[in-house]
């Protein structure tokens, strides 16, 4: 079904990619799919997360650089392609009050610029299905909450003929989804699977802080045949993934048995969203008919906006 499509992944960061769709991305660029990554900023502000790399001197005097290798390591684990948007990492603010963002970053950028370069691409690529994150971006990290905001904003500009006419000829992506992410069902599943194998599990306190509503889970692509091309892909964002940490605490072979997909909400299509889709092309059929129906945006009704957040 994935073979001759095309599927455009919006985040934030270098290393979002890698943690968040990423066996469904390995799993549609083996099936024939054509997959870009588009990294809205070079995360030049991030924490080095890695214990073993805080005081690494190369990491230190250029950590810009370092996550643009550590970028390109992961696209070429996982076979996509990449772009990045060209926007500046806005830092994750701490402290009470707050302190302001930096001047010129990402999530201060007036809205117009990052959708017009946003919108650019994607009637470059000319992608049938969009990912991205929900309104409170995931977590809420100002850059996450711009992504959102940006790539919904594209979306519904791209096959608009008057909006950003510089920008190339029209193309309305079909379908837009959501990452589903680590939702409190995953992690319970986790907590479970590792308490009953008699062995410590990191979620518990986790749970009991949880605070977050469910969101509402549209479609599942099982994906565990390529949740080791993800770890090695998360990996290789060596300054951002401790490999003795949390993320790794599931053994994969236990993930494969209780958790074996990814997660996604849709949030606008064109097409009807099946109860029970497994697959982020369904409904779309053959390339060419959806290539005409996106080439096309006048002819489209946008059918269905799901519920974002359960009831």
């Amino acid at each position: 079904m994935s073979q001759g499509m095309r599927l455009m992944c919006v985040h934030a960061h270098p290393d979002d990619e890698s943690s968040k769709g990423a066996a469904t991305m390995a799993k549609y660029v083996d099936s024939g799919a054509d997959v870009l990554v588009v990294s809205c900023t070079g995360g030049e502000r991030g924490d080095v997360l890695n214990p073993n790399l805080k005081d690494d001197p190369r990491i230190l005097r250029d950590l810009a650089q370092v996550r643009r290798d550590e970028m390109a390591a992961a696209q070429a684990i996982l076979g996509v392609d990449h772009h990045w948007l060209g926007f500046v990492d806005s830092g994750l603010p701490e402290g009470d009050p707050l302190p302001p963002l930096p001047v010129g970053c990402f999530a201060l950028e007036p809205l117009e610029v990052p959708v017009e370069a946003l919108v650019r691409e994607i009637r470059r690529f000319r992608p049938h299905v969009m990912t991205t994150y929900d309104e409170n971006g995931g977590y809420p990290h100002p850059d996450h909450i711009r992504t959102h905001e940006v790539a919904v904003a594209a979306f519904d500009a791209a096959g608009d003929p008057t909006a950003y006419p510089e920008a190339g000829e029209p193309w309305q992506p079909l379908k837009l989804y959501y990452n589903g992410g680590f939702s409190k069902a995953r992690i319970t599943a986790y907590h479970e699977a590792l308490v009953a194998a008699g062995q410590e599990s990191p979620y518990g306190e986790w749970l009991e802080k949880w605070d977050r509503p469910e969101r509402t889970v549209t479609t599942r692509v099982p994906c565990s045949d390529w949740f080791e091309r993800r770890d090695n892909a998360l990996i290789a964002h060596a300054t951002q993934i401790d490999p003795q940490g949390w993320f790794f605490k599931v053994p994969r072979e236990i993930q494969a048995q209780i958790w074996p997909y990814d997660e996604y909400e849709a949030a606008a299509s064109y097409v009807p969203i099946a109860d029970g889709e497994d697959c982020l092309f369904a409904g779309l059929g053959e390339p060419a008919e959806a290539d005409a129906r996106a080439g096309a945006p006048g002819e489209l009704a946008l059918d269905r906006r799901v519920a974002r957040v359960a009831s």
